[in-house]
């Protein structure tokens, strides 16, 4: 009987991850193998990185994925096939998806990305729901991390550290922090307060409120510096791949023109921060 191919995932301080892969067609076979990671939804063009699988000691193969590794954001899917030239003579019906096995990500909990100016990336490897591996990867040119909210009677605080940037103190010299209403060209600007690379803003909900018409409104967080380009505010720096179902925050009522109506922030399917107004209850 077949063993599936199935993949430990180990993460180092920079942030970079080794699979280990035990299993699958080149086990059996000897034959070299690669690591594959196909990107869904991308084009044909940029949907495919190959990493070579080598022979460890533990007789496991393993993979190295670096930062220095390109990986466009998005959801990668991980799959172990024969290499391309010995895969043409076995046979195969090409890449076979991997297992989940152990993973351990202690080192990208609290993660601090290098500092100085250049993109930050985030790789954080995750089981789906129908039992398979797969990435979640980020890939930000600036990055604003949050950090702890503070839930108010009628505000959120947020506190965070900007990443990514050459000098993030002259980048949050004057900066200010908006909240963006997705489908309508509407904007809520708050002054932030700085110190350093760290930042900290606080959002009225009701200012948010006042414009309701109804449903579910979602505002989008950004930090904006004086000068250089505005920064999603996310949670990225650390193992969790999907933050929405997990990190729970209690909403606030306001007073909204088209009745009861409650407010709080919330992390979207991407990890980015936002706040939702819906009716209340």
């Amino acid at each position: 009987m077949s063993v599936p191919p199935r993949a430990d995932c180990t993460a180092d301080a920079s942030g970079g991850l080794v699979f280990h892969v035990s299993g699958g067609p080149a086990a059996r076979t000897g034959e070299r193998a690669e690591l594959v990671l196909l990107r869904r939804g991308a084009d044909p063009a940029d949907r495919e990185v190959r990493l070579p699988l080598h022979p460890a000691a533990d007789g496991r193969l393993n993979a190295e994925l670096t930062l220095g590794t390109e990986l466009p954001e998005g959801r990668w899917d991980v799959h172990v096939a024969l290499a391309r030239d010995g895969a043409a003579e076995s046979g195969q019906a090409g890449p076979v998806r991997l297992l989940p096995g152990v993973n351990d990500l202690r080192a990208l909990v609290d993660r601090v990305p290098e500092p100085g100016g250049g993109p930050v990336a985030v790789r954080v490897p995750y089981p789906t729901k129908h039992g398979n591996l797969s990435l979640r990867s980020w890939l930000r040119a600036a990055h604003a991390e949050a950090g702890d909210l503070g839930i108010g009677a009628t505000a959120v605080t947020v506190h965070g550290e900007l990443y990514g940037v050459a000098d993030p103190a002259a980048a949050l010299a004057g900066a200010v922090a908006e909240a963006r209403l997705r489908d309508r060209a509407e904007v809520v600007t708050v002054p932030v307060t700085a110190d350093g690379a760290r930042f900290t803003f606080t959002l009225d909900h009701q200012r948010l409120a006042d414009g309701w018409r109804g449903g579910t409104e979602v505002w989008d967080l950004w930090l904006c510096p004086a000068s250089g380009e505005p920064a999603r505010v996310a949670r990225l720096l650390d193992d969790v791949a999907d933050r929405k179902p997990v990190f729970v925050y209690p909403a606030r009522r306001v007073t909204a023109p088209h009745g009861p109506a409650q407010a709080g922030p919330y992390y979207t399917a991407d990890n980015d921060l936002s706040v939702r107004v819906e009716p209340a209850g």
